[in-house]
């Protein structure tokens, strides 16, 4: 059985012709919570909308809990 980790990750959208968010590039993982959180201001420059989030997750089962808001700048997609 394996244990829970944290998943960290940083998502940037950026607003396309029709002024719809979409995706900038791929979800990003980080090994911190503060890290997570100084990428997100950063891109936060370059982009529309950033968001910072962490889980606990258990891959190998397939269970993740809900995340947690690290940080959020401009704005982001509805994220269910």
């Amino acid at each position: 059985m394996s244990s829970p980790t944290r998943l960290i990750v940083v998502i940037a959208f950026d607003r396309n012709e029709d002024g719809d968010l979409i995706q900038a590039f791929e979800p990003r993982q980080f090994e911190s919570e503060d890290r997570a959180k100084q990428e997100a201001r950063l891109l936060s420059e370059k982009h529309d909308g950033v968001i910072a989030w962490s889980r606990s997750a258990e891959p190998d089962l397939g269970e993740y809990g809900e995340p947690i808001q690290l940080a959020l700048y401009g704005d982001v997609p509805d994220m269910d």
